[in-house]
């Protein structure tokens, strides 16, 4: 079983295959899921990310 974070990483990716990216970020636009604080969720995500770390991953995720 994923995660929240695997699992919404994992629905945005298939958003964007099947819509392209700019769809997909219009698609969740119209959804209306903006609650919360986005900046200091984010923060608290990547604080236990290295650099390193992220560029695997961003290599992982374009096929690099």
């Amino acid at each position: 079983m994923m995660n929240e974070l695997e699992l919404r990483d994992k629905g945005y990716q298939i958003l964007v295959n099947h819509l392209g990216q700019s769809d997909a970020i219009r698609f969740l636009q119209q959804m209306g899921w903006g609650q919360g604080d986005y900046t200091q969720e984010r923060r608290e995500v990547l604080d236990s990310v290295t650099r390193e770390e992220f560029f695997q991953e961003l290599r992982k995720v374009r096929n690099i």
